[in-house]
């Protein structure tokens, strides 16, 4: 076994950044990122020049599209490498720069994630081998079957599942950066339209656009250029897995999460009961109770009752997705991973304002994608 993230030497999160998640507009993919990435240095209090390498999370742009953007900073000549990985692709652009920086290779690295909405062309429909479902199940249907599974095996009603799209819309409405910034009730995420089985409109999450980026850097680095270490979180682990199979199992997604959380609380030498905010993949309302269930902070079928308890709300025992989660800060695709570190550290700062998770210390960020990969992050402040 190789060594862990933990067992390098350390990297902290030293610069956060955002374009605002939106609906899809004229702006460019340029502005979008610059603006990140701006905000980003800013924030960090680094010049252009002190960046040795990029990693740039995108699924939608096509070919070559970080040096277009970022040369309008300066044409350095440091390397930038594309990383698609579906909706964990800003979360694999960090997960790289964590890499490069705990190696010693590289001292200040910028991961960032920058998408425009596109028609997705997904690989895996083109391998030449058919499957048993091909088009006839969409991920929202795919989702709403789960929910439907859920229900019935735990006797939860849909009101329940609702409250998860009713939480994270209270947390977006604090979210400057979120793309649906108005808190919802219950009979306004339970009213129609129907997107499939019990899942309604405000149950999805919304595909838009928009940019985050996160500057990681070493110790050395953080004592050379005089920055602010009491304002940098520490990266205690960084875990990627793919799917397996899960004999018996019903939901790969959870089973996934599972595997790869428990390997992040190894490596980060911590427990579920230790975290004190998640930023979780909720694309789909039923996604936040399968997940939260699957990392151990609560037993099976109890999701929907450590909800109702306030348990998850800002506040509680454990903020689940404080920033709004994907169902209201957004699911741009490319940047999503990278926002959650975003949000992650902000809250670890003690900088979020009214969704600042009280005496917040230790987070963790979960994302999935299609493929299907799963990769987990745990951050902590000091």
């Amino acid at each position: 076994m190789g060594k862990t993230l933990r067992e390098l030497r350390p990297v902290r999160v030293v610069g956060i950044g955002l374009h605002r998640y939106q609906r899809m507009s004229e702006t460019t993919f340029v502005t979008l990122g610059l603006t990140a990435v701006r905000e980003a240095l800013a924030d960090a209090g680094l010049a252009w020049r002190d960046i040795e390498s990029v990693y740039n999370g995108t699924a939608l742009l096509g070919l070559a599209s970080t040096r277009p953007m970022l040369r309008h900073l300066g044409a350095s000549g440091i390397p930038m490498t594309q990383v698609e990985n579906a909706s964990a692709s800003g979360s694999t652009a960090f997960a790289q720069a964590c890499l490069e920086v705990a190696s010693g290779i590289s001292d200040v690295v910028l991961a960032m994630g920058v998408d425009k909405p596109a028609p997705l062309a997904i690989a895996g429909s083109k391998t030449g081998i058919r499957d048993l479902v091909g088009s006839r199940v969409a991920p929202f249907t795919h989702f709403a079957l789960l929910t439907n599974e859920y229900m019935h095996r735990h006797g939860v009603r849909p009101e329940q599942v609702a409250q998860v799209a009713v939480k994270n819309s209270q947390n977006g409405a604090a979210n400057p950066y979120a793309q649906r910034q108005k808190a919802r009730t219950l009979e306004e995420v339970l009213a129609p339209p129907q997107i499939s089985g019990a899942l309604t409109r405000l149950q999805c999450c919304p595909i838009g656009e928009g940019a985050a980026a996160v500057i990681v850097a070493s110790d050395d680095a953080i004592a050379r250029l005089g920055l602010e270490s009491a304002r940098a979180p520490r990266v205690l682990a960084s875990v990627t897995r793919t799917e397996r199979v899960y004999p018996g199992a019903k939901n790969f997604d959870a089973e996934l999460t599972s595997e790869t959380t428990s390997l992040a609380y190894e490596q980060a030498g911590i427990g579920p009961q230790d975290l004190d905010l998640i930023e979780c993949h909720d694309a789909f309302a039923i996604e936040e109770l399968l997940y939260v269930e699957a990392m151990g902070l609560c037993g099976e079928g109890e999701g929907a009752g450590m909800l109702a308890n306030g348990d998850t709300a800002i506040g509680g025992r454990c903020a689940v997705s404080p920033s709004g989660g994907l169902l209201a800060m957004g699911h741009p695709i490319g940047p999503t991973g990278a926002g959650q570190i975003c949000e992650l550290t902000r809250q670890l700062r003690g900088e979020a304002g009214a969704r600042q998770q009280p005496d917040a210390r230790t987070g963790l960020a979960h994302m999935v994608g299609i493929g299907a990969v799963c990769v987990v992050h745990v951050l902590q402040a000091g």
